[in-house]
């Protein structure tokens, strides 16, 4: 059996930590990598050693497989787990592994070149016997071939790079006017993101399911299926719901399809952890889609149906042992569901944001388990993946696994940057999902191009400025000398009235606070009156009586203006502009400006050296729908420009810094 002690994890973030875990637990020494751009992240924080592998862009760290093994030599390690991404699916690193004597925890380089080409791979699966969709996995390229080929098929057609995956190089063709036009273009994304221009054509399944099967195989010849996960739920061809067994799955479209995955697992000689993807057609019909040749994502649901750790079987295997169970005793019980928590913007179509995370925060709670890559305090980076978390739930059914996590994602918190908590639990509770009806169609059915995002109502407006309201009361009081905290809400005017103002909808909204007696406020806005009795404030929970019903919130307050805050069903960033400070307030520590409040930065309209003078104007932050402008608070020397025009930043974002001119 080959020796283990020390294992590098060629990776970042939420897998990274993953992999560390089990290691550790089976009293293997860690050690992380880390770019430039993550010289403090999570992943860093919970090895055992780490080092530094260069600049914070991928290129320039994470994919520079030279760089990584001379590391993993000099620091004496006997492993590398690639994780998912980045180099777990190439094959002249596997390969550098092995020729310097260091375990690569993965399958064989043959089996990741075949795998890892989507026509090669295809042509290995037709030959093995696996079901295929049919379609055109030739070498020759031309685009009339292509085009002849397509229309051969026949409409719709799915036109595919044959390296990589993840959407890019991807196009659904309906009309066969529109071949060359999708032809020319999936070549373009395929040469961009993959270094290859090869195309295959296959037909389109129209609303199928996306079900995958778990495979393992260890160096002895044994092959086992753990099982199958239903990810039909996608955007952009990602996943974003993931479950455990597949809702309309049976015992024997469970037992062919687990014997097709096996089968291609043999086919290619392949020894590890392994994922084979099928479309289920509506008739019950499934296809061969690709082969991942690494751990999944989404691996985790399958732990929990199973009991499994297949972190800890990979170990073993790559240590030469055999599998720890035959496929007779292995049991699938209950139901998992996983979804991904995002930093991005369904509302924008999903495009990625980053930033700060002032909070994150997860409840403790029996069948609920979080993967995370972060912590509060952390950053969400430009230069990664914008997953910040797997969030997961297990019932002994899958109705008690839904409501489970329901629970959980409502008592979840990311606050700082801009995510799609809302939107899963939004999906969660949609009646197609609930029925297990979901297919690949599912966000384009229900949502159309992009989910309609939530507006803020009053009721929330009014939740923000209690808070707000309690929180600007308790600075004072700790502030004063001899004040009783039971003058908290008193007013030698009577009731105390406090006025706040919010954009919403291209408007302003303006809300009056009025304190009845301790702790009971009554909130107008226009022809809106909201009661609310403030019953808990404590670090960063509330809890709020309406009358009605109770609202427990979980908030931040960034600045005396910006308070941002999750309940149950909504996360808000509320700004309220009666208490925003000018963009050139001197108090910003000196000749520093920061963004108030999330916006669009729309011009910078001077450069570093340029000598600046108090009150002049240095450009324009649109926010709230509404322009501000950014004015020097100093006289001064343009030291650092922090933004740029047409970029997005968020409250606290460093815009530029003025040296003082000396007097």
């Amino acid at each position: 059996m080959k020796t283990l002690s020390k294992l590098l994890i060629a990776n970042r973030g939420e897998i990274a930590i993953r992999v560390m875990k089990t290691a550790q637990r089976m009293g293997i020494e860690t050690v992380a990598v880390y770019s430039d751009a993550d010289s403090g992240a999570a992943h860093v924080r919970a090895a055992d050693q780490a080092i530094n592998i260069g600049a914070g862009p991928v290129a320039s760290s994470y994919l520079r497989g030279e760089v990584i093994l001379a590391a993993a030599q000099r620091l004496g390690v006997d492993a590398i787990h690639p994780g998912y991404g980045f180099l777990s699916e190439n094959a002249d690193f596997a390969a550098a592994c092995e020729q310097a004597g260091i375990l690569f925890i993965g399958p064989s380089c043959k089996a990741i070149e075949v795998m890892g080409d989507k026509a090669r791979a295809k042509r290995a699966m037709l030959e093995a016997g696996v079901p295929c969709v049919p379609g055109y996995q030739g070498e020759e390229q031309l685009t009339e071939l292509l085009v002849a080929e397509a229309e051969a098929i026949g409409m719709p057609v799915m036109v595919k790079a044959a390296a990589g995956g993840g959407g890019r190089g991807m196009r659904l063709v309906h009309d066969a006017a529109e071949l060359e036009s999708a032809i020319a273009m999936a070549q373009s994304e395929a040469e961009n993101a993959f270094g290859s221009r090869e195309l295959i054509i296959e037909k389109a399944i129209i609303k199928p399911r996306h079900v995958e099967v778990q495979v393992f195989a260890d160096q002895h010849g044994n092959v086992v299926h753990l099982g199958e996960r239903d990810c039909s739920v996608q955007r952009r061809h990602q996943k974003v719901i993931e479950e455990s067994p597949c809702p309309v799955m049976t015992a024997e479209l469970r037992a062919a399809m687990g014997q097709a995955a096996i089968g291609a697992a043999q086919a290619v000689d392949y020894v590890g952890a392994g994922t084979v993807e099928f479309l289920l057609d509506q008739s019950g019909e499934f296809y061969f889609l690709e082969m991942n040749t690494r751990l999944q994502v989404e691996h985790p649901v399958t732990e929990l149906v199973t009991g499994l750790d297949l972190v800890e079987w990979q170990l073993r295997v790559a240590r030469g042992e055999n599998l720890p169970l035959t496929q007779e005793q292995i049991q699938l019980r209950g139901h998992a569901i996983e979804v991904r928590l995002y930093a991005e913007d369904p509302g924008t179509g999903f495009l990625p944001s980053t930033g700060p995370i002032h909070l994150f925060k997860t409840p403790q709670q029996v069948n609920f388990r979080v993967d995370s890559g972060v912590e509060s305090g952390d950053a969400v980076s430009p230069f990664y993946d914008s997953m910040v978390a797997k969030v997961m739930a297990f019932g002994e059914t899958r109705e008690d696994a839904r409501q489970q996590l329901l629970r959980g994602l409502k008592q979840t918190a990311l606050l700082g940057v801009t995510n799609n908590r809302d939107f899963l639990i939004d999906m969660l509770q949609q009646p197609a999902f609930a029925r297990g009806e979901a297919t690949t169609a599912f966000i384009a059915e229900q949502y159309g191009d992009h989910p309609k995002p939530v507006e803020v109502s009053t009721e929330l407006l009014a939740i923000g400025s209690v808070i707000a309201y309690q929180l600007d009361r308790q600075r004072h009081l700790s502030r004063s000398l001899g004040v009783s905290e039971e003058l908290l809400d008193w007013s030698s005017s009577g009731i105390a009235k406090t006025q706040f103002a919010y954009g919403v909808n291209n408007e302003t909204v303006e809300l009056c606070i009025e304190c009845r007696q301790t702790g009971v406020y009554r909130c107008i806005a226009a022809d809106t009156e909201v009661l609310i009795t403030l019953k808990a404030l404590h670090h960063d929970q509330a809890l709020l009586d309406l009358g009605d019903r109770q609202v427990h919130v979980t908030f931040y307050r960034a600045s005396e203006s910006v308070l941002h805050l999750a309940t149950e069903t909504q996360s808000a960033v509320l700004t309220n502009l009666a208490a925003l400070p000018p963009i050139s307030d001197e108090e910003s520590s000196g000749g520093t400006l920061v963004a108030p409040m999330h916006g669009l930065v729309l011009s910078i309209d001077v450069a570093p050296g340029d000598q600046v003078v108090k009150g002049q104007r240095l450009g324009v932050l649109e926010a709230m729908k509404m322009q501000h402008s950014i004015s020097a608070p100093i006289d001064g020397v343009i030291q650092t420009i922090g933004a740029r025009a047409q970029q997005q930043v968020a409250a606290g974002d460093i815009l530029i810094i003025i040296e003082p001119t000396e007097q």
